[in-house]
């Protein structure tokens, strides 16, 4: 699960709060990136309240140091010479940096060397923005709707869709880490953001896809060179609450002055969603959560639903290579 961006641990350790846990990150002598329990072994004391030091993490009560195991490297109230207990230690994580993010591993063993990565960050001819913002949402329910057409044309009326009423066909596939959904000659009509961004003429191929366990990618891809990319990472805080970090990535001709419009838009169409979802989950807290219904227009929720569901009871996913048409209407 993404965090922090790594360029704000350097030398004093972080405090995180994932799925409840609290943690602490911060970085060994090695310029390395380490995870623990936010605790002290001792008297539970915050461990992101500490130091960096020479043997890395220095407890802020006692002074008791920590290595990036999680084992106690050094008590000062010992005597000279005196060894430390091999039961005096705290759980550490796998934790990787990349993409500049960090990354956090809660399983024994992480599922492959590195997580997925975000597309083309640093490639020549593409520009790039992030963007933190957290929800009152759960997991599930921030990729919902990040993936989800259909209430763009409400949400974000004039702003990024208009209703129409226009039919649209899309197909659904399921894939061996998710689901991805493509669209069919979809209305651009009465937006602010096409009108901007894209040229009236182009053809566009747009996909949604979900990327298991916690990640959505959404492309829109123009007959004329540009191709704008929507990557958010969702990571969750607790039941109800999830920290999604953001890329905007786009291949535009002078992609730097197309960001000094597009950012600031962007920030205020997110917002647009934050306020939608915390009246969602405003009202699940006043009648008490009950299933949702699902409709064919929810092309990728029963995707997303399956999936966390069978990576939480260790059951086999959704098989790829399944395929079906959907008509809607946006």
């Amino acid at each position: 699960m993404l965090v922090v961006p790594p360029n704000s641990i350097a030398k004093k350790p972080i405090g995180v709060t994932i799925l409840q846990q609290p943690l602490v990150l911060f970085r060994p002598a090695d310029g390395s990136i380490a995870a623990l329990e936010d605790r002290c072994a001792h008297r539970h004391a915050p461990l992101s309240r500490g130091r960096i030091c020479d043997e890395p993490l220095e407890c802020p009560y006692h002074g008791w140091r920590y290595g990036a195991d999680g084992f106690v490297t050094a008590i000062p109230a010992f005597p000279a010479g005196c060894p430390i207990p091999d039961n005096l230690w705290v759980k550490s994580y796998h934790c990787r940096e990349q993409d500049g993010y960090v990354w956090v591993c809660f399983a024994d063993r992480p599922a492959s060397e590195f997580p997925w990565q975000f597309p083309y960050l640093g490639d020549r001819g593409w520009t790039n923005f992030h963007m933190k913002t957290r929800f009152r949402a759960a997991v599930e329910t921030c990729m919902e709707n990040f993936l989800d057409c259909p209430h763009a044309t409400y949400v974000h009326r004039f702003w990024f869709r208009s209703p129409t009423a226009k039919p649209v066909k899309a197909v659904v596939r399921s894939l061996p880490d998710g689901a991805v959904a493509e669209y069919f000659r979809e209305p651009r009509k009465k937006s602010l953001i096409w009108w901007l961004l894209t040229r009236k003429e182009s053809k566009m191929q747009h996909t949604d896809r979900f990327i298991a366990p916690a990640t959505t990618r959404v492309d829109y891809i123009f007959d004329d060179g540009r191709h704008y990319i929507i990557t958010s990472s969702c990571t969750p805080i607790n039941e109800t609450e999830t920290e999604v970090y953001t890329v905007m990535t786009f291949k535009v001709e002078m992609g730097w002055l197309v960001r000094l419009f597009f950012e600031p838009l962007s920030r205020f169409i997110i917002h647009q969603d934050v306020k939608i979802l915390d009246l969602q989950q405003a009202n699940v807290n006043r009648f008490g959560k009950a299933p949702y219904k699902f409709i064919p227009a929810d092309l990728l929720a029963p995707y997303i639903v399956k999936w966390r569901q069978a990576i939480k009871m260790g059951t086999e996913p959704p098989a790829p290579g399944a395929e079906h048409w959907v008509d809607i209407r946006l």
